[in-house]
């Protein structure tokens, strides 16, 4: 037998046992043929020349990932160290505990649209709209499946065509290139810009305002702020204008607070729909899935008559929601009733910057423990609320710095990306940073777990 045989079949000795390799993997269906394949594969590279045999850590990653692949979730959970609590790519709001229950126990048939009482019909949001009145003092409200949908089906229902005044310091795009007057054009309402970027007064309203004019439409900035010499009218008096002329005034408040905030949670600029009805707006809508922390949802509230006019217009049967949102719609907001601080969202937000880095530090130290290949440093950061929610509102966190000497940071942050659990972290100035804001109380036994499969 040759040097070169001898260093191979060494080789092929330093490969683990199946055993130790499932011990790492855990009792997951179909581990032992998964890790057979593994090792298999490792064989045959090392019969073709492969110089080193991989651990058993590595295999047992490697095994996993392919279970994964084989019949792991469409949309597996991740682990959100980006800093950005209301992430988009993301899926936004992390859903309460009692929420994700409520989702399961939708697995079956509902009571959504029939009336035990009576076995009769009745709408299947009647459960979000008790609790939609109670919570913003609305007359009434329906459900929609997403704000983009609410505000299509308002101007299609209540504007009916005719024209829409809205301040041209509000003409929005959102992601994806959703942009306001293109919404409009395809309501079939044309639109009516008045003002200017930076600033516009009632009078501009006032102007343009006649008795064909359809609705009166505000728009919150969610996503952007224009600051210095600038100017808006109050709302209450864009309301008391439009009463006057008797048109509608429509207000989307996009982020979805329900209620004045808490101060703690640091959106005092973020308008709420329970002031804003108060006000005098005829109709607000909002997302379900930012601060209000649920579901991807549309919520429309208001007066009853034009909130029923949205009910009865045939797009309304084309954008409802099912069962699945309205039940985890439901469930979350009997928490901003009971329990407003068992709301993710809502929880992640009210920590305190002393607090935020208290955990960074924790989470240091666990990973030093678990991780010896790697050092680490706790470090200011500046994270985000995310999803267009206090853009011009940073947020004051902690980040643990990672580096692992001879492992790019980009590197690194792809084998997180593409790890189990899956960790999508910063990389800032070629480091990569676990930042704690959007943090879930187990994420840190999740991120040890990620790192250590990430330098097996």
């Amino acid at each position: 037998m040759s040097s070169k045989d001898d260093l191979t079949a060494t080789r092929l000795r330093e490969l683990p046992a199946v055993d130790r390799v499932l011990t790492l993997l855990g009792p997951l269906p179909g581990a032992a043929e998964a890790v057979r394949c593994e090792l298999s594969q490792a064989r045959a590279a090392l019969l073709a020349g492969a110089e080193q045999a991989p651990s058993a850590e590595r295999l047992a990653q490697a095994a996993r990932s392919r279970l994964l692949a084989a019949g792991a979730a469409a949309y597996p959970p991740v682990v959100n160290a980006s800093g950005v609590v209301l992430h988009t790519g993301l899926g936004r709001a992390p859903l309460a505990a009692s929420a994700a229950a409520a989702l399961a126990a939708a697995d079956r048939y509902a009571l959504v649209e029939l009336d035990p009482a009576d076995g009769q019909r009745r709408h299947r949001e009647h459960a979000v709209v008790e609790q939609l009145q109670e919570l913003t003092g609305a007359e009434a409200a329906t459900v929609l499946n997403n704000n983009a949908s609410a505000l299509l089906l308002l101007l299609h229902a209540v504007a009916d065509g005719r024209p829409v005044i809205v301040s041209r310091g509000e003409l929005i795009e959102i992601g994806g290139g959703f942009r306001l007057p293109d919404l409009l054009r395809l309501s079939g309402c044309p639109l009516i810009e008045v003002g200017t970027t930076n600033r516009t007064y009632v009078a501009d309203f006032a102007e343009r305002l006649t008795w064909e004019t359809g609705l009166v439409l505000a728009m919150h900035t969610s996503n952007y702020r224009v600051q210095g010499f600038t100017h808006a009218p109050e709302l209450s008096e864009l309301c008391e204008l439009a009463h006057t002329s008797a048109v509608p005034l429509a207000f989307d408040t996009g982020s979805g607070l329900l209620l004045p905030p808490d101060p703690a949670w640091g959106l005092a600029d973020e308008p709420d729909a329970r002031t804003a009805l108060a006000a005098g707006a005829d109709l607000v809508c909002f997302s379900g899935d930012k601060l209000l922390g649920g579901p991807q949802a549309g919520v429309l509230l208001g007066r009853a008559e034009l909130v029923a006019r949205c009910r009865r217009h045939p797009l309304f049967r084309a954008l409802r929601p099912d069962r699945l949102t309205l039940s985890a719609l439901a469930a979350t907001l009997e928490l901003h009733r009971s329990a407003p601080s068992d709301v993710p969202v809502l929880a992640a937000l009210a920590r305190s910057a002393g607090e935020r880095r208290q955990a960074a530090m924790a989470l240091s130290r666990a990973l030093r423990v678990a991780v010896p290949g790697a050092s680490f440093e706790v470090v200011d950061s500046e994270g985000s609320v995310g999803s267009g929610s206090a853009p011009a509102r940073p947020l004051p966190s902690a980040a643990v710095r990672v580096v692992v000497e001879g492992l790019p940071a980009e590197q690194l942050a792809t084998r997180l990306r593409n790890g189990d659990p899956s960790v999508f972290s910063r990389v800032w100035r070629g480091q990569v940073q676990f930042d704690v804001a959007a943090l879930r109380p187990d994420d840190e036994a999740r991120l040890v777990q990620a790192l250590t499969a990430a330098l097996a």
